[in-house]
């Protein structure tokens, strides 16, 4: 009886456009989130990254903490406005002349925003697919002169770029009552800023998630539990200091990111672990051990 109920209610609810109330949504990006006309959308995560793999001698070691708060908001029924405004604290261990020393810095990263426009749209009953174009642009609003005792920390250590950079993109969703499956690609163009570029980026995510379990009150709407797969194949160019690129950076990496995820009526809870499984980067750049991230997501 209660699962029958449950099912009229979504499927209610898929067909009015609400389909972000019931679905879980991709953990590790932003532009496949569900947002329905008039509604306000706020996420915010915990990601912590350790890179520790140095294949040079300086024996590095950085790990970096982020809490990068989400806002979205339905305009219309294809209109949607996204802004992300990251904090963050980095820290790296290294080998210098004087020894083993800890450079750190921590402050607000540069803000991000985003519209997403959907092109095309079907919805069925309990179902609903869409393709959009998405266009952002990521301000400087991130210090980029941050210094310590051994002088200014180096330009992919500091909390901002300096620079104003763009992105385009276009994303794909397709959500039913039991699953969801979204995918983006997206071209970021990277400006100089005091004599410092970093290299363009090219992403391609894709992220699947289904439903395999109910829990809640007793008598009450069900909460239901996913769990999925996510994947982010990431290329980047080299950086360019002075004119001159910098051979120890750039290159693909490819990341698989179990999930899982509880949601309710207004809230998602998730939980993803980034594992690299490709890693073809340039020189002696740093290679990353995993990303791990918790996420709450609240539909006002």
């Amino acid at each position: 009886m209660l699962k029958s109920a449950w099912w009229l209610l979504a499927t209610l609810l898929l067909t009015n456009g609400m389909a972000a109330n019931v679905i879980a949504a991709p953990v590790t990006f932003n532009t496949a989130l569900p947002v329905s006309q008039g509604e306000v959308l706020m996420r915010v995560q915990a990601k912590y990254l350790r890179a520790t793999n140095d294949p040079g001698p300086m024996d590095r070691k950085l790990t970096v903490t982020a809490v990068p708060l989400v806002g979205a908001w339905g305009i219309t029924s294809r209109w949607t406005l996204f802004g992300i405004v990251p904090l963050v604290d980095k820290r790296l261990k290294t080998n210098t002349p004087q020894g083993r020393v800890t450079r750190d810095t921590s402050g607000l990263g540069d803000i991000t925003a985003i519209a997403r426009y959907t092109a095309y749209a079907k919805d069925a009953p309990g179902r609903t697919f869409r393709v959009a174009r998405f266009a952002g642009i990521e301000t400087p609003t991130g210090s980029d002169d941050e210094r310590d005792g051994l002088g200014e920390l180096p330009r992919p250590l500091q909390p901002g770029s300096g620079s104003w950079d763009t992105l385009v993109g276009i994303v794909i969703t397709d959500q039913s009552l039991d699953q969801e499956w979204g995918a983006d690609a997206s071209y970021k163009f990277n400006s100089r800023a005091n004599d410092f570029e970093f290299g363009d980026e090219a992403r391609l995510n894709v992220s699947y998630h289904g439903r395999i379990g109910t829990a809640g009150p007793a008598g009450g709407i069900p909460h239901f539990i996913y769990a999925g797969l996510e994947g982010n194949l990431i290329w980047q160019d080299k950086n360019r200091n002075n004119g001159m690129d910098n051979p120890d950076s750039g290159g693909t990496t490819l990341t698989l990111a179990p999930v899982l995820q509880y949601v309710t009526m207004r809230t998602v809870t998730g939980a993803a672990l980034q594992i690299p499984v490709v890693q073809d980067l340039n020189g002696n750049a740093l290679k990353q051990d995993y990303i791990a991230t918790l996420s709450l997501r609240i539909n006002i």
